[in-house]
Formats: structure tokens, sequence, C-alpha cells
């Protein structure tokens, strides 16, 4: 049938929507290197754009509206000829159903970041071998970040990128080069993807989907049940961190949700949570100060906020995508944050 629709359209002169699936932004901060003005790395830079955004990473088709957003932040802290090693911070977003806002889902710094790399030198993915450092860190966290974002449309969607980010890491290892190695640390490449295929950290899976799409997604038209929902998904944590306390994806997800939960949690509908405070103290003592602040705030801010704007998998996604409207861009009863 995709086949036939495809001849139709070709028939028809129709533009036709390649499967690229990622809108991200590439930087690359050079300044540790006092030779920023180099060719080569905005070479390296204008490469790695088009190879992330133009590849076809997935089967699906995701028209230009419907593309991932996230971010590769690039650190050069040292180079000598074709060596680099530095460090890559990795972010991506997903639209909130009903709004023109978004929500950020990833937010992870690799400090273990070595690569060869030659100017002018084609970037290309093959699924069956390992070609280049370069190549096989970037495609690993575009596979990571189809996957939080499938997660978050439909319960464990993403386990076929998450599974393919694993064939990264295996055939990577052959290279020898930090972070694909059990014995890389607990904040490794490995370490994330191992944990994302382990039912050891269900409950973060779990937490991606219910937060999302039964909390953010429902918050325009029904604010208290969103919250319930989104408190719910976070109280669930609790049971992953006591099996294993302070783990990479428990800091994983606050690193990325820290301020939108403050947010949240802020004004709007009392969903009588006295404790929840303290169950975020200790999900993720590291945000204390957010914590702290949102007690404040609940004190400084009753009821405070109006009802903003009106957003399985890819076909949950495109439907989010498709009634978006133009409201205030923030969460009912909540000060406006993450704009799109």
């Amino acid at each position: 049938m995709r086949k036939l629709l495809f001849l139709i359209l070709l028939v028809a002169g129709m533009p036709f929507a390649a499967a690229q699936e990622l809108n991200c932004e590439i930087v690359i901060n050079t300044e540790q290197t006092g030779q920023s003005n180099l060719s080569v790395f905005r070479t390296l830079e204008s490469s790695l754009r088009e190879f992330v955004n133009q590849t076809s990473w997935t089967d699906e088709e995701f028209q230009p509206g419907e593309r991932i957003s996230c971010s590769m932040f690039i650190t050069i802290n040292e180079f000598e000829g074709e060596s680099f090693s530095g460090t890559i911070q990795v972010q991506s977003s997903r639209p909130v159903y009903g709004s023109n806002m978004v929500s950020p889902i990833f937010n992870f710094n690799d400090n273990q970041f070595s690569f060869n790399y030659r100017e002018y030198q084609p970037l290309n993915y093959s699924q069956n071998s390992f070609s280049n450092n370069l190549v096989s860190v970037v495609s690993f966290y575009v596979y990571t970040i189809l996957g939080m974002d499938a997660d978050s449309f439909a319960p464990e969607g993403g386990t076929e990128y998450y599974q393919e980010a694993n064939r990264i890491v295996n055939l990577a290892q052959q290279s020898g080069r930090t972070g694909w190695s059990g014995a890389d640390g607990q904040s490794s490449r490995f370490r994330l993807n191992s944990d994302l295929l382990s039912n050891m950290f269900t409950e973060y899976r779990s937490a991606l989907y219910q937060y999302h799409r039964q909390g953010l997604d429902v918050m325009h038209k029904d604010p208290e049940a969103g919250k319930i929902a989104i408190a719910d998904a976070i109280e669930g944590l609790t049971t992953m961190n006591s099996r294993r306390a302070n783990s990479l994806l428990l800091r994983t997800f606050f690193d990325a949700k820290a301020d939108e939960v403050t947010q949240i949690f802020s004004g709007g509908p009392d969903i009588n949570r006295p404790r929840f405070s303290e169950t975020l103290s200790g999900l993720a003592p590291r945000y204390a100060r957010n914590w702290r602040n949102l007690q404040y705030w609940r004190t400084l801010l009753p009821g405070v906020g109006s009802d903003c704007g009106r957003p399985l998998h890819h076909q949950k996604r495109q439907h989010a995508l498709g009634r978006r409207d133009s409201g205030s861009g923030c969460f009912p009863g909540t000060p406006g944050l993450f704009h799109q």
C-alpha cells in the first residue's frame, strides 16, 4: 500500500516527504582549542548537521512539521591532526497536545567523546559495521532520542530504537574507545542503553508515557487530571529508586524535567499531595532548591494562572502535532515557559 501511494504521488508530481525524522541543531564550540577559526571546525559542524538532519533513520514518514526537535552541543577540548576529544551534550523535546509549547525529554552530557575526523570526510551510518567513533556516537544519540520520543507517545514505544542503539554499542566496542564498555563507569553510553533496555528500570519508561501522554497532553482540558497523572508518574519512580538508588536514568529524568516539574506544581489546581515535595527531594536531592522554591511559590501563588491555548508511537505523535493551536504557550494554571 505504501509503495502504491508513493507511485501515485510520483505520477501526480506531488512533493513526497522523505523520512528525515529530526530537526537538530548542531553547535561545535572550539574555544578551548585556541584555534576556533580553523576551517575544519566549520566543515565538521556543517557535515554533522547534514548527516543528522538528512539521514533517514527509520521507515516512518515524517512531514517537516513533525520532525523531532533536538540539539547536540559539542565542545572540542583538544585536537591534534585528525584526532579530537571533548564532550557532547544532547537534548530533545516533544510537543504538548493542545498547546504551542514543547516539553524537554532528554538532557544528557557525555564526557567520554573522542574521534578521528578528516576535513570533508563523508559521514554515513551503517547498521552492520563500525566506521568511526564520530558516526557511532552521534547515531547512538539519534536512536536514543527517537526511542525516548516514541516512549512518550506509546507504552514502550521506543524499544526498537533502543535496540538499534544497542547494535551500535556492540559494534563500537571493537574500537576500544571509551564509553562503549560496562567498565567505563555509571554515566557511559553503554550504561544508558543497558538501563533503557533493562526490566530493572522499567518505571522510567512508564513514567515517560504517563507524564507526557496521560499528564501534559490532557492539561489543556483538565489541568487537575493532568497534574495528578504527572505526580503519579513521578511517584512511580520511587519504586525504581528503592531498587537502585540514584540511578543514571533517574538523574537523566530530572536533568530534563526539574524546571518543568517546578513550573507545573507552582500554581493551578491543588491535587492534595502534601508530601510531594518530600518525594521529589528523595528522588532528586540535587534539585533541592527547585523543590524549596516549589513550596514557596505554592504559598505565594495559590491558584495563579489562566487556561492556556487549547498537541501509539508515530500515529499518536502525528495526532499531537496535528492539533496544536495558538495558545499562550504555558501549562494551564502555571507561568509560561518552554515556548516553541
